[in-house]
């Protein structure tokens, strides 16, 4: 059996938060603690441990995590 936990590096992290608002199932005002519903409790530890390493906190707003966007013109 296969144990081993999905190591979430921060680029994984703001790319599944981008596509979880573009998918309209977050909005970029909720905290970043939103992910966790999207994401496996066995794997939301590495994803904590990484935030923290990168100074963000679980409070802060998705939109943090997500800086700068470019927007297409319509």
């Amino acid at each position: 059996m296969n144990n081993v936990a999905v190591k979430y590096d921060i680029e994984v992290i703001k790319e599944e938060a981008r596509e979880l608002v573009k998918k309209r199932l977050i909005n970029r005002n909720q905290p970043i603690y939103a992910l966790c519903k999207y994401i496996p409790p066995r794997e939301w530890v590495s994803v904590e441990t990484e935030l923290e390493q990168n100074e963000f906190l679980l409070r802060d707003r998705i939109v943090d995590l997500l800086g700068r966007e470019d927007w297409s013109e319509d």
